[in-house]
């Protein structure tokens, strides 16, 4: 009997564990925008230092190196958002899971948008500024493409606690 009880301490921890919720929903959407609004600082300033090096560029190759560094810092930094939507569970609503999944597809589609621009960018031969002109014109058209197809509208979500909590949390403000 003393050989089971370390079995049956176990069983009912996985059961505890199984039957457990994840975090409220307040504590959710606290949680995503406080991975979300670093994020959207970062790629304002990426961009932003983005736009005054292609205006101070010298040349084609000047560009190219300055729009891989824009495109690889912002898919790092999409990735670690990511990687905290993802540490923050499933929130307690219902369709909780479908819900942490979409905001998780979402990210992961704008880091890969990015990882496909900074590829773009990279095969582009920079000697004939004209052709790469155009090429970085086509890879940001399909970057934009990329990036507008995972958007999420969290005014459109399924739960009404979690709509309410978006709005309410001081970190989504």
């Amino acid at each position: 009997m003393r050989r089971l009880a370390p079995l049956a301490a176990l069983a009912a921890a996985l059961l505890v564990a199984a039957c457990s919720s994840g975090p409220p929903p307040r504590v959710w959407a606290a949680s995503v925008c406080s991975a979300l609004t670093p994020w959207r600082a970062e790629l304002q300033s990426l961009t932003t230092k983005a736009q005054e090096q292609a205006n101070a560029a010298p040349n084609s190759a000047q560009a190219k190196e300055n729009l891989v560094r824009l495109f690889d810092g912002a898919q790092k930094s999409t990735e670690a958002a990511r990687a905290k939507v993802e540490a923050a569970g499933v929130p307690d609503v219902d369709d909780g899971a479908k819900i942490a999944h979409n905001f998780i597809a979402t990210l992961t589609a704008v880091r890969d948008a990015y990882g496909h621009a900074k590829d773009g960018v990279t095969a582009l031969a920079p000697g004939d500024a004209h052709t790469f002109s155009d090429g970085v014109a086509t890879v940001l058209t399909t970057l934009n493409t990329e990036y507008s197809k995972s958007a999420i509208d969290v005014s459109q979500l399924d739960s009404v606690e979690l709509r309410k909590a978006f709005d309410e949390v001081p970190e989504c403000k």
